[in-house]
């Protein structure tokens, strides 16, 4: 079978395309960390891959602010050859400082109706960096990096983490859309303050994702928790724990064989197969 394969973006201040890289790869994608420059200048490149992350950091040094010259990079350079990408079935992540970028990019939520400013990603409410675990619980109908149900224990580590909406309307429109993906809650699954919630964020919302479903981006990191001994507590727990990072990404390579890998050979030698923008039958179900 062909394998899958996950372009991971490079920037200056970029800091975990690494542990991303190699979280792929234990999901069982080949990764290539590639500088965004290198994209800009050869847009077909995106063609060889099936997975876009945009991994945390501090692209650019957050100058103006979080994740803003990165996402002026894609809206001037790269809007239409992502587009393409996602329409063409594919999947894109953001983690952190990847979220801030696609959300200032208008990749999330993005079209159908919502315009690039009624969400943005702003500083946390407790005014400082905070790097804590937190617990996040699936809420979208529709995501496919998403395990139905499995609520997960994450480390988050920012300063501008707030996701806000400009109106009460917008904030019911992403929930009732499907497109609040995570939410922050504590180990019982309930929503609450700091530090349940770290930043502030309106209605706990931790990540979001689009329509297609196919597209994520998330504040906490769950590239860093991807071996059993990078949990706080470690020691203390069981020898089989599987690493709740992991999830997101083996769901993305498991969506890329089963959904584009296996349709592509099954299709006779000189067709195109038709991809829908249908989201896998496998999509995490909302939490009451």
């Amino acid at each position: 079978m062909q394998e899958v394969r996950a372009i991971v973006l490079r920037a200056a201040g970029i800091n975990t395309d690494v542990e991303t890289e190699y979280a792929l790869e234990l999901a069982g994608a080949r990764a290539d960390r590639v500088h965004i420059n290198r994209v800009i200048e050869d847009k077909d490149l995106l063609a060889q891959y099936h997975i876009l992350i945009f991994p945390g950091g501090f692209s650019y040094g957050d100058d103006v602010a979080a994740g803003r010259i990165m996402a002026n990079q894609v809206i001037h350079h790269l809007t239409d050859a992502v587009r393409r990408f996602i329409d063409d079935g594919k999947l894109v992540l953001g983690i952190c400082n990847g979220f801030q970028v696609l959300v200032k990019a208008g990749i999330l939520p993005g079209g159908d109706g919502f315009r690039q400013e009624e969400v943005t990603i702003t500083g946390n409410d407790s005014g400082q960096y905070e790097d804590r675990w937190v617990y996040l619980a699936p809420q979208s109908p529709r995501c496919v990096f998403i395990e139905p149900g499995r609520r997960i224990y994450v480390p988050v580590a920012h300063g501008e983490g707030k996701v806000v909406t400009c109106s009460d309307e917008a904030l019911q429109r992403l929930q009732a859309d499907g497109l609040v993906a995570y939410t922050y809650v504590d180990r019982d699954g309930r929503q609450g303050p700091f530090p349940i919630n770290p930043n502030g964020s309106m209605a706990s919302i931790a990540g979001l994702t689009d329509r297609t479903g196919r597209v994520l981006g998330l504040m906490p990191h769950p590239e860093r928790f991807v071996r059993r001994t990078q949990h706080p507590h470690w020691t203390r727990l069981a020898a089989d724990l599987d690493p709740d990072g992991m999830t997101i990404f083996r769901n993305a390579v498991r969506y890329v064989r089963e959904n584009l890998l296996q349709a592509a050979a099954a299709q006779p030698i000189g067709e195109i197969p038709a991809v829908s923008s249908e989201t896998s039958p496998t999509a995490a179900a909302p939490l009451s």
